[in-house]
């Protein structure tokens, strides 16, 4: 019998297939995506040191609780997400990222982030 191969798992071969191209450094760091059914984080990384530098998610309280109240929809919440990343990258000094979409396709959700990154002043 042939076994299927799920979508999480060819998203994580794609995933490793770009992260052959994309490195992060200290000048340009690298800004992760991943999205669950439910929430959606946010990474800057460093790949030279191997460090998490700043990041954001939908698990923060106060979006937690305007999402759980009906009060913003998911796609507000991406936005609000992306947003709260840029002005910690900000608080950095970090004004380039490279941006890595962890395999899913650019479009819907992983788009409005990178728009979102690049309106608030980040290059992108």
């Amino acid at each position: 019998m042939i076994k299927k191969i799920s979508r999480n798992e060819k998203r994580k071969i794609r995933h490793k297939r770009l992260r052959k191209k994309i490195k992060g450094n200290p000048q340009k760091p690298r800004c992760n995506v991943f999205r669950s059914n439910k929430n959606i984080y946010l990474s800057v990384i460093d790949d030279t040191t191997g460090r998490t530098l700043t990041y954001s998610n939908s698990l923060e309280k106060d979006i937690k609780d305007k999402y759980q109240k009906k009060e913003m929809k998911y796609k507000d919440i991406v936005i609000e997400v992306a947003s709260r990343l840029a002005e910690r990258c900000k608080k950095l000094n970090i004004n380039k990222l490279v941006f890595d979409r962890g395999g899913y396709k650019y479009h819907g959700n992983i788009k409005k982030i990178a728009d979102t990154l690049r309106e608030k002043g980040i290059q992108v």
